[in-house]
């Protein structure tokens, strides 16, 4: 029998483009870009800017708050606000006109890409220089620009970053009232999925502090946890060029287990269910929890490998005596608190704390 040890307890319980192959290599697929389009960013030299074709070739579009398509409205002046539609999907903007209209807002479909370009160009160069001195700028300029625009697979800026590494565009974007818990039209991809895929320990631990979500699924039902252990998996030990690498990965995990895992003191190990990566134990807590079918990689491995040896467990009320053995190792009398009678144990089977402990009171004074 033995004092038990903490284990990680759960409180709660995309494709990335990441490819995870059966080799000894991860690729990291190009549909996940971190360029744009240059069209889209940067604008001709033209400044006589108008609304794009004609109504008739946008039927599929979506109808907006005071956007008229049967009313002419003339050249636009500029753009003087810009915001994301709920669902991610495309952006509208806010349109200064030429002629007496109010400002009107407009799906992005029905604009010239030019005027886009024109007041897309300094926040997506920014984002994508992760320079936060010039997107400090933007987001201070009063432009009327949605920090959580997206581009056309539904990614904000703050998705870019966080794979980009930028832990001071991060935070200034977060600070700034962006969403930690986007999630993208590519994948159902987060922030945080993003900071574990690209290894981003400081990114990921930034953005648990602005409340990101660690249990957020991407749409192949992976939280970041899962996916950091995924790609660690099946990155190749002992490979200098990729140690870097996995103590990356392994960072990151550490940072998302602390999120998302609260420790407690397990009782004993009652029963168990499964095989191979769908083993599961159930576990009684010591601190009168409700016991809980926990994944066999949550819990430390010396506890599995003492329940699957069928070891009892039991909790230690203090060490009565010791004696040394004719090989020389130490046991000890050990009164147990749901046990009658004390026993003589081995010391690996007692805490080692409770033996410093023992130790320092046979001590002469």
């Amino acid at each position: 029998m033995e004092i038990l040890p903490y284990l990680s307890r759960l409180k709660l319980s995309p494709y990335l483009g990441f490819t995870i192959c059966n080799t000894n290599a991860v690729t990291i697929s190009p549909r996940l870009p971190f360029a744009f389009k240059t069209h889209l960013l940067f604008p001709r030299s033209n400044t006589n800017f108008s609304l794009s074709a004609t109504v008739e070739s946008h039927e599929s579009a979506k109808v907006f708050d005071d956007y008229n398509e049967d009313e002419s409205y003339g050249e636009v002046n500029k753009i003087i606000g810009s915001r994301a539609l709920e669902d991610g999907s495309g952006m509208e903007y806010l349109i200064e006109w030429k002629d007496d209209h109010v400002p009107t807002w407009v799906p992005s479909d029905y604009i010239a890409k030019d005027v886009i370009a024109e007041y897309e160009a300094p926040w997506w160069n920014a984002v994508k220089k992760t320079d936060e001195t010039a997107l400090r700028e933007v987001i201070s300029s009063g432009d009327g620009r949605d920090i959580d625009a997206v581009d056309q697979d539904g990614r904000t800026a703050l998705l870019f970053v966080s794979g980009l590494g930028s832990e001071p565009c991060v935070k200034l974007l977060a600070e700034e009232g962006a969403n930690v818990n986007h999630r993208d039209n590519s994948g159902g991809l987060t922030a945080l999925h993003m900071a574990a895929g690209y290894v981003r320990p400081g990114v990921a631990k930034v953005l648990i502090e602005f409340g990101a979500d660690p249990e957020l699924e991407d749409d192949r039902g992976r939280t970041p946890l899962e996916l950091a252990r995924e790609i660690l998996n099946v990155t190749p030990k002992g490979n200098p060029v990729q140690f870097a690498r996995r103590l990356g990965l392994e960072n990151v995990i550490r940072v998302l287990e602390d999120a998302i895992f609260e420790y407690a003191e397990v009782e004993e190990i009652l029963e168990k269910r499964g095989k191979g990566t769908n083993t599961e134990y159930l576990v009684k807590w010591k601190d009168g929890g409700d016991n809980e079918w926990v994944k066999a990689g949550l819990i430390a491995e010396e506890l599995v490998k003492d329940f699957e040896a069928g070891l009892e467990y039991a909790l230690v009320e203090s060490i009565v005596d010791a004696r040394k053995c004719e090989d020389g190792k130490t046991e000890y009398l050990v009164k147990w608190t749901d046990i009658e009678e004390a026993t003589w144990e081995p010391e690996e089977n007692v805490d080692p704390d409770l033996i410093q402990e023992f130790n320092l009171l046979r001590k002469p004074s």
